[in-house]
């Protein structure tokens, strides 16, 4: 079958998403680990991709936590800084497949407040063909329905789409119900695949 569009996860894949980082930059690494093992921040972002309000759900995890409300706030007043930069190679390659009229979406694990913020930052992200964020649909990857979502609402299934994402259980996911996918660990290796597909040239995907 024909690939008729192609789905892009985003953190990670159009945008770095490195909140580890950020704190070992802002608190050092020692006492970064220590709120990690203490505070489960990981699945506070999940409620926010979820659906749950940005800050409110942050900020009431903070107040859970006083030891670390601070540095647990961050994670909202700084959100932007662990969300970056963008990842050039990947959004010429959205942008090379759109300009030969290939359907690009998003399947993204993304919060409703945090995605509005990020997409006054990154204009790209204003510019997919159909957008599936997991805050607005109220489910995250890799659970089935969301891929499910995206079938019913864009008319597509199977190898008629390709899809990337850094994580391996949401290509697994992907894979069950007959996805083309690549597991993204660099753009270079997603523009070779893109390539080989016969989606792009090689000039077009560099």
């Amino acid at each position: 079958m024909t690939i008729k569009a192609v789905v892009f996860d985003i953190g990670n894949v159009l945008i770095e998403w490195q909140p580890e980082r950020f704190y070992d930059s802002v608190i050092g690494e020692e006492r970064r680990r220590a709120m990690f093992d203490q505070v489960d921040l990981h699945g506070m972002n999940d409620k926010v991709d979820m659906g749950h309000p940005f800050k409110e759900t942050i900020y009431s995890s903070a107040e859970e936590y006083p030891g670390w409300r601070d540095e647990i706030r961050m994670w909202h007043d700084r959100w932007i800084e662990m969300a970056s930069p963008a990842i050039d190679h990947s959004v010429r390659l959205m942008k090379a497949l759109q300009s030969k009229a290939i359907p690009v979406f998003s399947l993204t694990n993304f919060g409703i407040g945090s995605y509005d913020f990020a997409a006054t930052r990154y204009d790209f992200l204003n510019d997919f063909d159909r957008d599936f964020i997991s805050g607005h649909m109220q489910v995250i990857k890799p659970d089935p329905t969301i891929y499910e979502m995206l079938e019913q609402t864009s008319g597509l299934n199977g190898d008629s789409l390709i899809f990337t994402d850094d994580r391996a259980d949401n290509i697994t996911a992907a894979q069950t119900r007959g996805w083309r996918t690549h597991h993204f660990d660099g753009p270079e290796g997603w523009a070779k695949r893109l390539v080989a597909e016969g989606l792009l040239t090689e000039s077009e995907a560099a």
